[in-house]
């Protein structure tokens, strides 16, 4: 085994025991600061490890006249989010063994997982599940498309869309006299917002059927089909979070020194999401698709100014 290999293999292994094991601890973690920033004492940063380990022991409840999609839907949402953790680098230099890196698979893994919960909220049938599936589709066309322009903007400079060409392009500070990757940051972290699904996009704390979205469709499971859908919320920080920390945020070019600054930036990106949801309210679900606008219109920004002579 070449030391490409051997370095590939790493990054793999570190990738899927953070997203796989560690990838709790980042809700658990915005749910302490947010508590702390309000003045309450708040639940442990382990709290998500209770919940699943409760939710695991308990039964399975399928609601009658549910077809195989409803209960396939879990264990696909959770693979797809397994797959698009190991295909996000966690450090630079790393390989392209076994998966690869293409942001395209990462962008269609990411889909399938929402397309799984979709069907199974139309395949049970109720109103509250399908209205906030129906919210979280029409969400996702305008977040789909400015993850894919930022992602565009990201892999004009090293003329590929693997991400480990990204991670590599975009290392060092020298870039950021400009303006192009201030406006794929400013665009990106509106992605972070709507799709970990936290304020001003959607409260995770609530419970209220008619203002949910990411939420609404989990509410027909149980036991450990509802514990592999939380897992599943959870990987997807861990995948988002670390995204924009490995592209769109400053790192180092070392494979050990940007590991550092992963973890450094991902405790950061916790606190800024604590802050703003202790800061910003919800908005009406109406203003959400303008929110996302404004943020594709700074990606097209940032892609207009590169081609007008600005390098990242």
């Amino acid at each position: 085994m070449s030391s490409q290999d051997l370095r590939a293999l790493v990054g793999l292994a570190i990738a899927l025991v953070g997203g796989a094991i560690l990838s709790p601890l980042l809700p658990g973690l915005i749910q302490t600061l947010k508590a702390r920033l309000q003045g309450r004492v708040g639940p442990s940063i382990f709290q998500p490890y209770r919940e699943l380990r409760r939710l695991w022991g308990k039964s399975v409840v399928s609601p009658q006249s549910t077809t195989i999609l409803y209960r396939l839907a879990p264990s696909v949402s959770a693979a797809a989010l397994l797959c698009a953790v190991a295909v996000v680098p966690v450090m630079a230099g790393e390989g392209s063994f076994p998966l690869g890196h293409d942001a395209l698979v990462l962008l269609g893994l990411l889909a399938l997982s929402r397309f799984a919960l979709a069907v199974a909220s139309w395949d049970t049938g109720s109103g509250f599940s399908l209205m906030s599936a129906s919210r979280d589709l029409t969400f996702s066309v305008f977040v789909e498309a400015l993850i894919l322009i930022d992602i565009t903007l990201a892999a004009l400079p090293v003329h590929s869309t693997d991400l480990s060409a990204m991670v590599a392009g975009t290392a060092g500070i020298s870039g950021w006299g400009g303006p192009v990757r201030w406006c794929a940051l400013g665009a990106f972290f509106l992605v972070v917002v709507a799709e970990t699904g936290r304020q001003p996009v959607d409260n995770p704390d609530t419970h209220l059927e008619l203002t949910m979205i990411h939420e609404g469709p989990l509410l027909e499971y149980a036991g450990r089909d509802l514990a592999m859908l939380q897992w599943s919320s959870a990987a997807r920080h861990w995948v988002i979070l670390a995204l924009a920390a490995e592209i769109f945020l400053p790192h180092a070019a070392g494979p050990l020194e940007s590991l550092v600054c992963l973890v450094i930036w991902l405790v950061v990106l916790c606190a800024g999401l604590a802050l703003a949801e202790t800061w910003q309210a919800k908005m009406r679900l109406l203003m959400v698709p303008r929110l996302l606008v404004v943020g594709s219109v700074l990606a097209v920004t940032g892609v207009v100014t590169f081609y007008m002579g600005a390098r990242l």
